[in-house]
């Protein structure tokens, strides 16, 4: 005891049995960094995040709603954004920061990107997460370079980009890294990616801008076109989910859906069938099957050999249009099978990359 009643204790710590390595402690802070990797599926539509040991721990809409007099201030992102979506009150907008998988707006981009980012591991002042992108194989090395630049300042340490027909086909567990063929179709809200990859790299690959959003667009057309009736986004969305389909179907399906006449400027309620939202999106699908010939084509023999041999795998939200995977083996006569959890092979791909990292450096 000092003379102040308090107690000093004094401790003498083993500073050999402290002392790390150099080797140590890089594998120490290496793991402590890997422990906090971040995987982001940034998709047009959607967003997947996907955390090691935990799976995808957040899967929201691609949607910022900001102040119109203030962008800076956020109302709401992901599925608090999309409630608010067309009902937004005046001086609040909804921002899409993404559009056919490109940035077309950065500031919402860095706000998305941390906001999902702080949702999935939380925040922190020591240690800044490791981010791993997906990215359309259609893009430019400027948009490329700006899907980068958004991460890092959202509060990425250092950021990586995979091609998202690669990490589709990890995620779906196709044998990226054999000496055989396999045919990756990625259908997503804005693009769709056609690849074929082969010894853990990619053979060759074709990007359209046509997807799910391009459907809904279609449906919003010709309603317009056909009716007079102007709908909202959702609702296009809500009757593709119902009735659409990429081939004909033999017992028709009615709905009814309500929009405002473009005539008189009041609320109509119209009756649709399952054959005209064929029609609608009709084009969107061709330009699909489109691009998958125009990859089968300049494909090398050996490959597209082992492509008919395996088939054609397809993944995305798109895929799971009804008579997507019909449509294109009755066109092509090849097999095509739909992946499983096809939505989420992209980021669950991703998961599959950070487990061996040593694979980055060739990727």
């Amino acid at each position: 005891p000092d003379g102040s009643g308090r107690i000093a204790v004094t401790m003498q710590i083993d500073e050999d049995r402290l002392k790390l390595t150099k080797d140590t402690r890089a594998e120490l802070f290496s793991a402590d960094l890997f422990s906090r990797a971040v995987r982001i599926d940034l998709g047009t539509s959607n967003t997947l995040v996907y955390v090691k040991s935990k799976g995808i721990v957040v899967s929201e809409p691609t949607i910022v709603v900001v102040e119109s007099s203030n962008e800076r201030k956020v109302r709401a992102v992901g599925d608090d954004a999309k409630i608010m979506l067309g009902r937004t009150t005046e001086g609040v907008m909804a921002v899409r920061p993404m559009r056919e998988g490109v940035i077309t707006d950065f500031d919402m981009t860095q706000i998305l990107l941390q906001y999902f980012t702080r949702k999935a591991v939380g925040s922190s002042y020591l240690v800044k997460p490791r981010l791993f992108l997906t990215y359309p194989c259609s893009i430019s090395g400027i948009e490329r370079r700006a899907v980068m630049e958004a991460a890092k300042y959202s509060g990425g340490r250092k950021v990586y980009l995979v091609e998202k027909p690669f990490a589709a086909a990890l995620g779906s567990g196709l044998p990226v890294f054999d000496p055989s063929g396999c045919m990756i179709v990625d259908i997503g809200g804005g693009t769709t990616d056609v690849s074929v990859i082969s010894l853990g790299g990619v053979v060759i690959s074709h990007s359209i801008r046509v997807g799910g959003v391009k459907m809904d667009e279609a449906i919003i057309n010709f309603i317009k076109r056909e009716f007079n009736i102007l709908i909202g986004d959702r609702t296009a969305e809500e009757v593709k989910l119902d009735l659409g389909a990429a081939l004909p179907i033999r017992e028709e399906r009615r709905a009814r859906i309500r929009g405002r006449d473009m005539v008189t400027n009041l609320p109509q309620t119209t009756e649709i069938t399952s054959t005209q939202i064929y029609q609608a999106i009709h084009e969107p699908c061709s330009a699909i099957l489109s691009a998958i010939k125009w990859v089968l084509e300049r494909t090398p023999p050996e490959l597209a050999a082992d492509v008919m041999h395996n088939g054609i795998y397809i993944t995305g939200g798109g895929s799971l249009l009804y008579g997507m995977d019909q449509m294109i083996a009755s066109e092509l006569g090849i097999p095509v099978l739909l992946a499983k959890e096809s939505m989420d092979c992209a980021a669950l791909g991703l998961g599959n990359i950070i487990e061996n990292f040593d694979l980055l450096q060739h990727l």
